[in-house]
């Protein structure tokens, strides 16, 4: 039995963060009940991909009760031990304020290759940006304002955790798996294509890169890593991709999720004009917040990571089904002619 399927039963569970939770909280006696949800289950015989909630009310010796919400990120292949000093490094930088939350480390676990942590409770703000509901564009501001504090954060003395991540080239899975796959899957026919543009970004950033602009980066910045935790508040979660790179991918990265969530979802003229005015909001908000203007340089680099955003799901539609194809090549398109372009088009 894949062990990873422990996490999945409840008798094993109570007894797990009995042992586990004393260490964290002295005055626990036991948990008496868990409710255990999961957000990603990709369990095969040996291998796995998983985050599960657990909701935990746990009895302390003085016989009061407590509930704690916690979560787990796990990865057979991918020990997540990196995630745990990641969250460490951000408490320890107050990260987490009176606006900003961020999920606390509990503990790291080797035997099943993951990190336990406190959750944010709410709910991810892309429905909220998708309905264009009151308090959106609020969201979309503290969103910038989070991103512009994340990277000003000093990393002086700190080695990076997860170097792989850093550059275009050797983001997971690289880029050389990703043609091998392609060549695989449709027999040559795309991948020569997709080589050229892989090539194209990959040089792209090696002359572009300054040292100056290198910080901590989330790596994944996207709507549904936002969680709206309350009036006035945000969190951010997903923390895997976390590294040290140019502060304008993360950047480019949400500029164009936003686009792609949006237009996922809706057309016509309302859609464009709501995704234009988050666009505009969000990098005006940012660059306020550390003081910045968005010169000829910073254009470019957005625009790489904007491109090279719409390059990754492309290749994830291209990977994932046959039927995705007519999406993936649309996307080719618009990036082919956008880097034949050049503008700086928000």
């Amino acid at each position: 039995m894949n062990k990873i399927l422990h996490l999945f039963n409840e008798d094993f569970v109570k007894d797990y963060f009995s042992q586990k939770l004393i260490t964290f909280y002295p005055n626990l006696k036991r948990v008496s009940s868990v409710k255990i949800r999961p957000y990603k289950k990709m369990i095969w015989e040996t291998t796995y991909h998983v985050v599960i909630g657990f909701n935990l009310e746990i009895e302390k010796k003085n016989s009061e009760k407590e509930e704690l919400f916690l979560v787990c990120s796990a990865h057979s292949n991918e020990p997540r031990e990196n995630v745990f000093k990641v969250l460490s490094f951000l408490h320890d930088r107050k990260m987490s304020d009176e606006v900003f939350d961020i999920p606390e480390p509990i503990f790291y676990s080797s035997e099943f290759r993951g990190v336990f942590y406190s959750g944010l409770k709410g709910d991810n703000i892309l429905r909220q940006v998708r309905e264009n509901s009151e308090g959106s564009l609020e969201k979309i501001v503290l969103t910038a304002r989070m991103f512009a504090k994340l990277h000003s954060l000093s990393i002086e003395g700190v080695e990076n955790f997860n170097p792989q991540n850093s550059e275009i080239e050797t983001v997971v899975p690289g880029v050389q798996t990703i043609l091998r796959e392609m060549r695989r899957k449709y027999e040559g026919k795309y991948d020569t294509r997709m080589a050229s543009l892989y090539e194209y970004f990959v040089s792209a950033e090696k002359r572009l890169k300054k040292e100056e602009n290198i910080c901590a980066i989330h790596g994944d910045a996207h709507l549904e890593n936002i969680i709206d935790t309350g009036p006035g508040r945000l969190g951010v979660i997903d923390f895997a991709d976390f590294c040290f790179g140019d502060f304008a991918r993360d950047l480019g990265t949400f500029l164009q999720q936003l686009e792609h969530r949006l237009v996922k979802v809706k057309e016509g003229n309302a859609c464009y004009d709501q995704d234009k005015i988050l666009k505009n909001k969000f990098l005006t908000e940012y660059l306020a917040a550390r003081n910045m203007k968005l010169d000829d340089n910073l254009k470019e680099r957005i625009k790489l990571y904007y491109d090279w955003t719409m390059l990754r799901t492309a290749t994830y539609f291209f990977l994932k089904e046959k039927r995705e194809l007519e999406r993936a090549l649309i996307l080719l398109d618009r990036i082919s002619l956008s880097i034949k372009t050049k503008d700086f088009v928000i």
